[in-house]
């Protein structure tokens, strides 16, 4: 039988006080657990990290924004209305979305939705399945933007517990890496394993001789969705929107060719450039696309020698990647580790940093 290939086989159990409610106090405060290529495991902290990579290594992070997404508003009867931005799908005037809806059930094409007492008015032009809706705004543009700023919020994963599922002002600020940039702001998950990084740490990594590249992918509410299948080869992941600059890949391929280790800084990242080499690139150099890429064992790693993440749900797709990345056994028995030992886990968690397996 192919355990590999089957979902039972990234099961285990979790004690619900292991998932972190709130961050650490200190972004770089958070533990390390290094799985070492051989199988061995450390227990350290994130501040060992630089010490962990050698010079001339290449650590490559997604510098997507998380979008506050999360829309409360209300239809012409008063009945209450959640949107989720998923992805624009048009401009002009008025800016049209994808969006997940609750209840998706009361939204029929043509109704109606305000949100902070008028100040943004919606139109919902089509329902689908799986509680999608496309829904058109009344404003685009960088209005739009002022608009969501204000009275948007931003979308925590639904196990962080908050009351009225409201962020505080701590979650505002630390559900963000540091490097997340402005005009990259299209994500409704944060790539969580870059939130425990800071200035001191990338000064320290800089002065170890790491070097650091940065790409985007714009990460969808399916990172949240569970596996239902039992056999891993029917899973399908929603598609994501990835953008790697030239000069980018160019120091990916660079290390490659010189024999030097790539570290990809998130699940989110690993997904990006083991997609990259399939898509077009334009006059400079920069590549974009889409990739839908599930990556469970028997997948031929052609980029990533490192990886860094957080601890993930059991039966998750990241599970699944970080077997297939490290060998399932080896990774079960990490995160058997890590329970034993009070590891935090999920978006607020402690963080791993794995080599790839022995062949």
């Amino acid at each position: 039988m192919d355990l590999d290939g089957l979902l039972r086989s990234y099961l285990f159990d979790l004690p619900p006080e292991l998932i972190a409610q709130r961050p650490a106090a200190r972004r770089d405060a958070s533990r390390l657990m290094l799985v070492g290529t051989g199988g061995e495991l450390r227990d350290l902290e994130f501040g060992a990290l630089p010490g962990l990579l050698a010079p001339g290594d290449l650590l490559v992070r997604n510098n997507a924004k998380v979008l506050p997404a999360r829309l409360l508003g209300r239809r012409p009867g008063g009945g209450k209305t959640e949107l989720l931005l998923v992805r624009r799908t048009g401009g002009g005037e008025n800016e049209t979305w994808l969006c997940l809806a609750r209840p998706a059930s009361h939204l029929k094409a043509g109704t109606a939705i305000g949100f902070a007492g008028g100040a943004l008015a919606a139109t919902v032009v089509d329902r689908r399945g799986k509680g999608e809706a496309t829904v058109a705004f009344s404003e685009s543009g960088e209005r739009f933007k002022i608009l969501l700023r204000e009275i948007g919020l931003i979308p925590l994963p639904p196990y962080i517990e908050r009351p009225g599922r409201i962020p505080t002002p701590e979650d505002v600020e630390r559900y963000q890496t540091v490097y997340a940039r402005n005009d990259k702001d299209g994500a409704v998950a944060a790539p969580t394993a870059g939130l425990h990084f800071t200035p001191g740490i990338d000064r320290r990594l800089a002065e170890r001789g790491v070097e650091i590249a940065e790409l985007t992918l714009y990460v969808g509410p399916g990172t949240f969705r569970p596996i239902k299948a039992e056999k891993l080869d029917d899973h399908r992941m929603d598609a994501e929107r990835f953008e790697i600059p030239g000069d980018a890949w160019r120091r990916i391929r660079e290390a490659k060719r010189a024999g030097r280790r790539v570290v990809a800084v998130g699940t989110t990242t690993a997904r990006a450039l083991e997609s990259a080499g399939g898509a077009p690139a334009d006059e400079n150099g920069d590549r974009a696309g889409w990739t839908g890429l599930f990556i469970r064992p028997g997948h031929d790693f052609r980029v990533v020698d490192g990886l860094l993440t957080n601890f993930h749900l059991p039966g998750s797709s990241l599970l699944v990647m970080l077997s297939a990345f490290a060998g399932r056994e080896r990774m079960l028995a990490a995160y058997r580790r890590a329970a034993a030992n009070g590891y935090r886990f999920y978006s607020y968690g402690d963080a791993m940093l794995a080599w790839r397996a022995d062949p």
